[in-house]
């Protein structure tokens, strides 16, 4: 995704409490400069953080724009929807925008998103398990939602210690 002109840069990530992590975001009308170049940071920002995926809102951008890592491969997805899942699944679930944080929830198993890319051709992209999670999350950011609303059960200090161990 990288352009040759390397431009990017590391944007700050928007954390819970701000209001525009509850606003539902606009669709993207067309691929600009601009939204190249706010893909590009965010993929900067995404690695930077060490996460699977980021939301434009979570940059202070109200796009329906999300960058997800499913099986290895970073997408870009302009105006993402779901429109095919199956299954259920419960796991371990966290979130750049509310650090610190981890929440068990349910989610489908199996999620197959269409949306654009970068070149404004329809893609498909499906994903298991972590993947479909991971779509799932960043979508809801679209719509104002975080996984803390979705959350079955937030782990106390105690779990999040016992699960991720001693650093």
């Amino acid at each position: 995704m990288s352009g040759a002109d390397n431009d990017m840069a590391i944007r700050n990530i928007v954390k819970e409490g701000d209001p525009i992590l509850r606003k539902i975001c606009r669709p993207v009308t067309e691929i600009t400069p601009r939204i190249r170049q706010l893909a590009e940071d965010m993929e900067e920002t995404l690695y930077e953080a060490n996460g699977v995926g980021l939301a434009a809102p979570q940059v202070g951008i109200l796009r329906r724009m999300v960058l997800v890592e499913v099986d290895d491969v970073l997408y870009c997805l302009i105006n993402p929807e779901i429109i095919e899942s199956e299954g259920e699944q419960e796991d371990l679930e966290g979130c750049l925008s509310v650090p610190e944080v981890w929440g068990i929830t349910h989610r489908p198993k199996k999620v197959t998103v269409r949306a654009l890319d970068l070149n404004g051709e329809e893609i498909t992209v499906t994903g298991e398990d972590l993947g479909a999670r991971a779509l799932c999350h960043e979508i809801d950011h679209l719509d104002g939602h975080l996984f803390t609303d979705r959350a079955v059960h937030i782990l106390t200090p105690e779990e999040v210690e016992e699960h991720f161990g001693k650093n």
